[in-house]
């Protein structure tokens, strides 16, 4: 992730009319700003104005695209759509650990509307290998739920649904004109509380044998 986002401390808990509040809307200002003018140096190449209203119709983009993320990951896997939905870099961090295990999740609804926090656009290798980067901020409830290999809850419930604010990264090759955007990562900040522990399974033991009945 280039020049990743620093989320601000106390977001989603703090009001506009606190002191605090009011630094992160000075803040929010100056990244705007930096956003802005990073999309203008990348030409625009993908239709994103920030603070315009072509922001507004791809941020619902952004929501679908992250759903159907969400939905091959916690359904019905499927190795080659997950591809086209998520970057080489992040496709490892999503199937990792999953391997014999059974995840239910689904999206209860958002919070808030998702907003364009962070955009980015540098050079790789050469000046006209032009990547960019956008950082989303999305506050919604959904439920999830895994399960080990025997059907036994390890993580969440898919009775009580969780309020979750995500700083999610999406990237896009601007200079290939039919490339689309792919989720490639999430910025964790250091004030996030921490995850639920794992609940640890492990096999039920069986009946002592009986030497009596011991056999070849």
């Amino acid at each position: 992730i280039m020049d990743p986002y620093v989320p601000p401390e106390g977001d989603a808990r703090l009001t506009s009319l606190s002191k605090d509040g009011v630094k992160q809307q000075m803040q929010k200002l100056r990244q705007t700003a930096a956003s802005q003018l990073a999309w203008n140096l990348c030409g625009g190449k993908s239709g994103i104005c920030v603070g315009g209203k072509m922001e507004f119709v791809w941020e619902e983009k952004v929501e679908f695209l992250w759903g159907k993320v969400g939905i091959c990951v916690g359904g019905s896997f499927n190795k080659q759509k997950l591809h086209s939905l998520v970057t080489e870099h992040c496709y490892p961090d999503m199937v990792r650990g999953n391997r014999y295990k059974t995840i239910r999740w689904r999206f209860v609804e958002s919070l808030e509307p998702p907003r364009v926090v962070h955009v980015r656009c540098e050079s790789i290798l050469n000046r006209g290998n032009l990547y960019g980067q956008v950082t989303v901020r999305m506050h919604s409830r959904q439920i999830l739920a895994i399960y080990d290999r025997f059907g036994r809850l390890m993580y969440g419930g898919e009775e009580i649904p969780k309020d979750v604010l995500e700083y999610v990264v999406f990237e896009r090759y601007l200079v290939n004109p039919y490339g689309t955007w792919r989720m490639h990562g999430k910025i964790i900040p250091e004030w996030a509380p921490p995850k639920d522990p794992i609940i640890k399974t492990v096999m039920i033991p069986g009946p002592a044998p009986d030497p009596s009945q011991e056999h070849e």
